[in-house]
């Protein structure tokens, strides 16, 4: 192959998988499935072979998939927010790039055996990270694939980081569920996600996800998907135990992610559901993003690093990094019939 080649694949016995090198991001994955039949849980943006994509920045160019991103979220304005959120929202960073230089950006494939692919990416001088580097590997025994992300870092540091899942969901409304499990607590978007695309009351707590507090009064079903408003939405869970799933109903398959809980405390959930009207979007994307991370629902490094009130709750929303040690973290997705 080719050093500079935009996509390297492969196949084993259970399935196959692509990966790219803008953002590392995985997809499409097909698993074969133990009873015969093939499935791809993973998501593709509906523009991604569209002609326009080129004009794109570079995490909407060909979003799909999953991949890390460090450091996660981005900045938003402070106005119109909670008072206790309000004032712990600094200014984006200088050259901040949404979810990080890692999603942003084209990897370099590194050598690796044949039975995974491995790529690495470098970062600006002046950030405190000084490379990232992720391997994949598909479980030779199962349809299923398994991860290890690696941060190191050029001086003590403290990120928000997250994993970027994208699943793909039925067309039919409901026909997919999440399953969590047991958790502690739950907390809406305490503002807009998209202007004028809101199902959610603003900053408020729940305990179960079939019954999430919404703007209109009463409570919403967010445990079944894709969802029948056109919204754009985020939900922060805490307390899993590290494994989620998302059942496909329509098309007969279980996909579950597990992760090590100790780096990522917090779930975010993206309700990806035609929300977003603007180009490339145009009122067209439905996908369910199921993102371990440790951070305040992505609002960005500044809002990470301080004093908000998630971390006042005692739950991380940045993790340590140090020179000395780089970050190891293991991930897992795999696929099974319902």
């Amino acid at each position: 192959m080719k050093t500079n080649d935009a996509y390297r694949g492969l196949g084993w016995a259970h399935g196959a998988l692509t990966v790219q090198r803008l953002g590392a991001m995985l997809a499409p994955v097909t698993f074969v499935l133990d009873n015969g039949r093939q499935v791809s849980p993973m998501h593709i943006a509906p523009w991604s072979n569209e002609p326009e994509v080129e004009a794109l920045r570079g995490i909407l160019r060909k979003l799909r998939g999953e991949w890390p991103c460090v450091p996660f979220g981005y900045s938003v304005s402070a106005d119109g927010w909670p008072e206790d959120w309000a004032g712990v929202m600094g200014p984006p960073e200088r050259d901040e790039e949404v979810h990080g230089h890692s999603s942003n950006n084209d990897w370099a494939w590194r050598d690796s055996d044949g039975g995974s692919l491995s790529l690495g990416l470098a970062y600006p001088e002046r950030s405190p990270v000084e490379r990232v580097e992720r391997t994949i590997t598909p479980d030779p025994s199962a349809p299923a694939i398994d991860i290890e992300f690696k941060v190191v870092v050029r001086r003590a540091c403290r990120l928000p980081i997250g994993l970027h899942p994208v699943f793909r969901l039925p067309f039919e409304t409901g026909a997919a569920t999440l399953e969590l499990g047991g958790f502690d607590e739950g907390r809406t978007y305490p503002h807009d996600v998209e202007p004028g695309a809101a199902l959610f009351a603003r900053n408020r707590s729940f305990t179960e996800l079939a019954s999430v507090p919404t703007r209109a009064g009463g409570t919403a079903d967010a445990s079944r998907v894709p969802l029948a408003a056109d919204t754009e939405e985020l939900l922060q869970i805490e307390g899993l135990n590290g494994t989620v799933a998302l059942a496909n109903h329509e098309d007969g398959y279980r996909v579950k992610l597990s992760w090590q809980k100790e780096h990522f405390p917090s779930l975010l959930l993206w309700y990806s559901n035609r929300g977003r009207k603007a180009a490339p979007w145009n009122g067209r994307h439905v996908a369910i993003g199921i993102e371990p991370i440790c951070s305040p629902f992505g609002l960005g490094p500044a809002t990470a690093l301080a004093d908000n009130p998630i971390a006042q709750s005692g739950i991380a929303t940045a993790l340590e990094f140090s020179p000395e040690k780089p970050f190891m973290t293991r991930y897992r997705i795999e696929a099974s019939a319902l």
